[in-house]
């Protein structure tokens, strides 16, 4: 008589997408109630002139519209390696590749958008990713190294220029810059709403014919790419005022010579390093124990935290207990050390991992307005985007160096690459404590925040 061996599937409760939804609802709906309006803004505050509504909302428009670019490829890119036989060794191989080039091209882009203009170096993105969709039209698999470098180099331009585009515009239009709390979040926020939306989208271009239909992703991702060029190219203007020599001055003196800065990108590098190291062992850590699980069902549930924790930020911000934003990050910082160190001990319950990854993203979700919030106080908007590219220079070493070290030499194991970033983030933590002490005070500055 045969044996049958019934394998275990874990899936998330189906109530926790509407309990998730529902406290992001009730966090929007509810905080221009509790409020003081003289003091701070909301997303529903209609003392906003038409002119900040229309450039938000034209803003917020092209940022999703990237977002669901990016969310596109990183969804349907690995499943496409798998369905191409990519072993796991060429995949190790293709995210090194990545990485690389995000640290020696990608860490420049910021500095030339700062230079050029940030609405150029935004549109490169939109050209990279209709490059690659057409690329890979006609090549298919035998196109992923060039289009992961495309990727790659795309990737470093939408983390570093779309936020300090932001920033200018803000200024430059004259907007209260009280609102620019505001489009920090509702960033985070979209962008988490549209990288569900671009699972979704993948899983129906593809359909139930793999075959047919993974060509389908390449024809939206270049449909998506010309509707972006077209409104960044007719939406706004600008003019680069700054000479190369004049850049490099200010930078040597604004950004090398100001150690409160040093603290800012050693915390942003720290959380930048924290998301890179999660994507690459969030699925190998939950399949551990050997139950089967379904990833794609897990995925719209962290992201879904992370939109919370976005509409978290105003609350603890402007809302009508405000707290310093650097005493929040600490804590923030304190919480996502200990849910690696957690991880990191090897813990295989499924249940309690998601828990914990949850908390992680809904951390995120916070941190990453904040540190928005504090490079506009501390950052002058000229040398924003270089600021940030050096931010993200450290980080992707730092990943790269550990891809290697796990994937090719096996000298470490996840648990340590996990150990590290606990340390990391525990660094961070006491980056934005030195920061409250030798911040501005009292808590003003040209930008009144």
């Amino acid at each position: 008589m045969g044996v049958v061996i019934e394998s275990s599937i874990w899936e998330p409760n189906p109530s926790l997408y509407i309990f998730i939804f529902l406290c992001c609802f009730f966090s929007i709906f509810l905080l221009p109630y509790s409020s003081n309006k003289t003091t701070s803004s909301s997303l529903f505050d209609h003392g906003f002139s038409s002119s900040f509504l229309r450039f938000q909302r034209n803003f917020l428009f092209v940022f999703s519209l990237a977002s669901v670019m990016e969310g596109l490829w990183s969804v349907f890119g690995e499943f496409e390696l798998v369905n191409y036989g990519a072993s796991k060794e060429q995949m190790i191989l293709f995210l090194s590749v990545g990485y690389a080039a995000s640290l020696f091209v990608g860490t420049f882009l910021g500095m030339l958008s700062d230079f050029i203009g940030q609405k150029k170096v935004c549109l490169v993105f939109f050209v990279l990713h209709f490059i690659v969709g057409i690329w890979k039209r006609i090549t298919t698999h035998s196109s992923a190294w060039v289009a992961n470098i495309c990727l790659s180099l795309a990737s470093s331009t939408f983390t570093v220029n779309f936020e300090t585009w932001a920033v200018v515009e803000h200024e430059k239009q004259g907007h209260r810059q009280d609102t620019l709390s505001d489009t920090f979040w509702l960033m985070t926020f979209f962008e988490s709403a549209s990288l569900i939306g671009s699972q979704v989208l993948a899983n129906w271009l593809v359909g139930s014919n793999v075959e047919k239909g993974i060509a389908s992703p390449y024809t939206a991702s270049v449909f998506l790419a010309i509707i972006g060029i077209i409104f960044i190219t007719r939406g706004w203007t600008e003019n680069s005022t700054l000479t190369l020599k004049e850049y490099r001055t200010s930078f040597k003196t604004c950004i090398f010579g100001d150690k409160r800065i040093w603290l800012l990108i050693c915390a942003q590098a720290c959380i930048q390093f924290s998301i890179g190291v999660f994507w690459v062992l969030w699925a190998p850590t939950l399949v551990a124990d050997g139950r089967e699980v379904h990833l794609g069902l897990i995925y719209p549930c962290l992201l879904g935290a992370r939109m919370l924790g976005s509409t978290v930020f105003p609350w603890l911000i402007s809302g009508p207990s405000s707290f310093r934003t650097e005493d929040c990050l600490v804590y923030a910082f304190i919480v996502l050390g200990f849910v690696f160190s957690i991880i990191a001990y090897d813990y295989q319950e499924i249940g309690v991992l998601v828990t914990l990854f949850c908390l992680f993203h809904a951390c995120v979700g916070f941190i990453l307005p904040s540190l928005a919030r504090l490079r506009t106080m501390y950052v002058p908007n000229e040398l924003r985007g270089g600021m940030i590219s050096l931010s993200l220079a450290p980080a992707n070493a730092a990943i790269l160096l550990f891809l290697l070290q796990r994937g090719y030499y096996q000298n470490i194991e996840n648990a340590v690459m996990l150990s590290f970033t606990a340390l990391g983030l525990f660094i961070a933590a006491w980056c934005m404590h030195i920061l409250k002490r030798w911040g501005k005070q009292p808590y003003q500055n040209g930008y009144k925040l």
